[in-house]
C-alpha cells in the first residue's frame, strides 16, 4: 500500500464569486453605548457584535416575547384558538405600567390579547393570558422558564408574565436573540403581529413602541423594554437584500438613544458584512484518491449548504482549502466523514466544515489488487 499522507488543496476563489459564510466569523469590535448588545446573522448564526451578551440583566418588557411564545405554542398544537375568549380578573385590571386597558369581567379573544401584548405592551393583557392558560401568573412564569430551557436559553428565568421588576426575572442578550430567532423561524404565521404599527382597544388607539418600524430600514419586529433598573432596551430584527439580522440592546439612557443606536447598529451590520454561498448540499468539492477501490477517486461533498458570513473587507483575503489523509483505502461507505473544508480570511476566526464521501466505493478483488500493486510499483500510481 502507498504511504498515506495529508493532502491539501486550495480551491479557486472563483468558486465563491458573488456568494457568502456560515458557522461564524468572530464578532467585530464596535463601540456602542448600550450596556449589553448582541447581533447575529440569522441565516448563518454568525455573531456580528457582542458586548456583555452573557451578563444576567433585567429584560423588562422584552420578556413579553416569551409570554407570546407560550401562547403561540398552544395555538400551534391546537390546545388554543385565536377566537377563544379569556376572562379579565381584577388582578389584571389593576396592574400598572403599560396597559391594553381591559375591564374586569370582559371576555377578550386570544388574538386581541396578543395584539395587546405585542403592539401595546399591555401588562394587563399578559396577565389575562397567563391566568387563562396556566391558572395563575406564577404558574405561567414557570412554563416560560421551562420553555426557555427547552430552546437553549440557559441564562433566563422568569418570575412573571410582564417583565415587571423582580430579582428572579432575568435574561441575557444572547438568550433574547435566541428567542427572537425562535419566534421568526417557528411561528411565521404569527410573526406579522410584531410589525403591526397600531391597535385600538376600549376606544384607545396605541402605536407600537418599536421605533424601527417607522424608519424604512427593513425592520419588522420585535419588542421594546424599559424599567429604571434595565434602562431602555430593544430586541429587533430587520431584513435587507434577503439577509435577516437580529439585534438586542439594553441599558441605554433614553428613548432616543434606543432608537438611534438600534438603527445605527443594524445599518452597520448590513453594510459591513455579507453572506457568501460556497457550495450547495451534496455538491462535489474535491475528488479524493482511492487505494484498491473499484473507482480511482471518491467525491467529497458537503452534507448541507455552505453559507458563510464575512466582513466585506475580508472577502478578497478569503482562502478555501480541503484536507484529508489519502489515498483513502477501499471499501468506502457513502456519507463517511473523511475530509475538512477550511475557510480562512484576514482578522476572521478560521471556519472548519466537515466533508463526507458522496458515493460508496467497493474494494477490488484479488486480481485487481495484484494489478493495482504492480501499477504502484512501476508507476507510483495510488
Amino acid at each position: 500500500m502507498p504511504q498515506r499522507h495529508l493532502r491539501r488543496f486550495t480551491l479557486s476563489l472563483a468558486l465563491v464569486s458573488g456568494l457568502s459564510l456560515p458557522w461564524g466569523a468572530a464578532a467585530q469590535v464596535l463601540e456602542t453605548q448600550a450596556r449589553e448588545a448582541y447581533m447575529i446573522d440569522v441565516a448563518t448564526g454568525t455573531v456580528l457584535l457582542e458586548k456583555n451578551a452573557e451578563e444576567s440583566m433585567p429584560p423588562a418588557s422584552m420578556s413579553k416575547i416569551m409570554t407570546a411564545v407560550v401562547v403561540f405554542e398552544r395555538l400551534k398544537d391546537g390546545r388554543l384558538s385565536l377566537e377563544e375568549k379569556l376572562p379579565v380578573s381584577e388582578k389584571a385590571w389593576k396592574k400598572g405600567g403599560s396597559k391594553m386597558f381591559v375591564r374586569v369581567g370582559d371576555q377578550i379573544s386570544v388574538e386581541n390579547l396578543l395584539q395587546g401584548v405585542i403592539v401595546q405592551s399591555g401588562n394587563d393583557a399578559c396577565i389575562v393570558l397567563a391566568e387563562g392558560l396556566a391558572g395563575t401568573e406564577e404558574a405561567f412564569a414557570d412554563v416560560m422558564t421551562e420553555k426557555a430551557r427547552e430552546i437553549g436559553m440557559t441564562g433566563s428565568s422568569f418570575a412573571n408574565a410582564t417583565g415587571w421588576p423582580d430579582p428572579n426575572h432575568r435574561m441575557t442578550a444572547r438568550d433574547l436573540a435566541t428567542l427572537a430567532n425562535y419566534v421568526i423561524t417557528e411561528f411565521p404565521e404569527y410573526y406579522h403581529y410584531y410589525s403591526q404599527t397600531e391597535f385600538t382597544w376600549s376606544d384607545i388607539k396605541q402605536s407600537n413602541r418599536n421605533p424601527l418600524l417607522y424608519m424604512n430600514i427593513g425592520a419588522d419586529g420585535l419588542k421594546t423594554g424599559h424599567t429604571e433598573e434595565a434602562g431602555y432596551g430593544l430586541t429587533s430584527s430587520a431584513v435587507k437584500d434577503d439577509r435577516r439580522l437580529i439585534l438586542v440592546v439594553n441599558g441605554l439612557p433614553s428613548v432616543r438613544a434606543r432608537s438611534e443606536e438600534s438603527a445605527r447598529l443594524l445599518q452597520w451590520g448590513f453594510r459591513e458584512f455579507d453572506n457568501y454561498k460556497l457550495f450547495s448540499a451534496g455538491e462535489t468539492v474535491e475528488e479524493a484518491s482511492v487505494w484498491l477501490g473499484e473507482e480511482n477517486t471518491v467525491p467529497l461533498v458537503t452534507a448541507d449548504d455552505v453559507l458563510i458570513t464575512l466582513p466585506r473587507q475580508a472577502r478578497d483575503s478569503m482562502r478555501v482549502t480541503v484536507s484529508y489523509e489519502g489515498p483513502i483505502s477501499a471499501p468506502i461507505e457513502e456519507g463517511a466523514q473523511l475530509a475538512t473544508l477550511r475557510v480562512e480570511a484576514k482578522d476572521v476566526e478560521t471556519i472548519e466544515i466537515p466533508l463526507v464521501t458522496g458515493a460508496a466505493v467497493g474494494q477490488l478483488g484479488g486480481f485487481g489488487k495484484i494489478t493495482a500493486g504492480v501499477k504502484h510499483l512501476i508507476f507510483g500510481a495510488p
